[in-house]
């Protein structure tokens, strides 16, 4: 398996597939091509569908000013070696000088046809949950002393990075009003539902408010093309740092813990990402808010001390429930439902660690196998729920 590092990415939403991997893969291109005086990309499949609401040419003449965006939606999905797929083609007095097909992953990774790309360092011998549960076993060790046995001992400054970057978006996002762009009319709704205290409000009624909250606040910033960090998407980027920074401000956890919390968070999102995969494209929501549950569950088993049984437990029952969950962004933004299903997830995540505590010594199926089933499942869905925007709310909803 490739670094945790490879998880989270700080940038631009609304969509790590369809803004940070293009601008990253224009990035890089151009650099490739300092000679050519003119670029044009076509788009294909999701990126084609749902590019123009989620902000994809915008993210793309960022990174190559000038360049030609083209969207081609003739090509079935199914003819194409990855739902987000894009043409590059440089030219130079009008000469075509090179044409290369760069594909983005999921996360604000990308791939480049024929070529090793970014994050092809493997950094863990092992491939999936059950090896990492085993050696753990074996050595007598946590988590978190797992990963930082083989990781670069730069990590904790990245993870302290990436944490900053998490508080930042929850906290702009808590003092941000206003309408959300792109036409559909959404209010920004963190700092209502984080002000709004109800005169006899129960102690677990203001922690799912305040929670909600801040996942609101984060998935608000990021539909408004803010600066937000891919945990692991940026359509999912609310969940993780909403129930962490909880756990920091109203709970009273370290910094140190946190960040180790964040660390187990990556591995589970690694071994995802490793084994099925973390796009709305390739595999709907359930790949983006399924793992960002997952991931979230983990973490804060990790930081309330459960035993790794219980780690992967929680994290198994936050994928299940998230199964068969369809990607249908209406209008191709990162709004409606996506916005609502953060706060929902970080919820959830709660949740799944209530439930591993006490009963994972009953369960019957293992992380590894729920990983398994989600990327199967995926597969199988009709590609009108893997963030085209032909089906599901996408396709009946109307905005006024």
């Amino acid at each position: 398996m490739k670094s945790i590092k490879s998880v989270y990415k700080i940038g631009n939403g609304p969509s790590s597939s369809h803004t940070v991997g293009p601008y990253h893969a224009a990035r890089v291109f151009g650099k490739r091509h300092p000679e050519a005086d003119a670029f044009r990309v076509t788009l294909f499949g999701s990126l084609a569908f749902t590019g123009e609401g989620h902000g994809t040419r915008k993210a793309i003449e960022a990174a190559l000013p000038g360049i030609e965006v083209i969207y081609d939606r003739t090509i079935p999905e199914d003819d194409l070696p990855h739902p987000n797929t894009m043409l590059f083609e440089a030219f130079k007095d009008g000469t075509l000088i090179e044409s290369k097909r760069i594909f983005s992953i999921g996360g604000g990774s990308i791939r480049i046809e024929n070529e090793n790309s970014e994050d092809d360092i493997e950094v863990y011998p092992q491939k999936n949950f059950t090896e990492i549960l085993w050696l753990c076993k074996e050595r007598s060790l946590n988590l978190a002393q797992f990963i930082y046995r083989y990781e670069d001992p730069s990590l904790k400054a990245f993870l302290q990075e990436i944490w900053e970057a998490m508080k930042a978006s929850v906290e702009r996002g808590l003092h941000t009003e206003g309408i959300l762009p792109g036409g559909l009319g959404v209010a920004r709704k963190a700092k209502i539902l984080f002000e709004k205290r109800c005169y006899n409000e129960s102690a677990d009624v203001t922690m799912n408010r305040v929670i909600a909250a801040y996942a609101y606040a984060v998935s608000e910033e990021n539909a408004d093309e803010s600066i937000v960090v891919t945990a692991p998407t940026c359509g999912s980027c609310g969940v993780l740092p909403a129930v962490l920074y909880y756990m920091q401000n109203e709970k009273g956890f370290p910094e140190e813990e946190i960040l180790d919390a964040l660390a187990v968070a990556g591995l589970i999102g690694n071994v995802i990402r490793t084994n099925a995969s973390i796009s709305g494209a390739e595999c709907g929501c359930q790949a983006e808010i399924g793992s960002a549950c997952s991931m979230t569950a983990a973490a804060l088993a990790s930081l309330y001390g459960l035993n790794i049984e219980q780690i992967e437990y929680a994290a198994e029952i936050a994928m299940e429930h998230n199964l068969g969950l369809t990607c249908d962004p209406v209008k191709g933004l990162v709004q409606i439902p996506c916005i609502e299903r953060n706060a929902v997830a970080a919820m959830r995540a709660i949740s799944s660690v209530n439930l591993s505590r006490f009963l994972f010594s009953t369960r019957k199926i293992s992380f590894d196998e729920v990983v398994e089933t989600m990327y199967r499942t995926g597969r199988d869905m009709n590609e009108k729920y893997r963030e085209t925007s032909h089906g599901g709310l996408a396709q009946i909803y109307y905005a006024e």
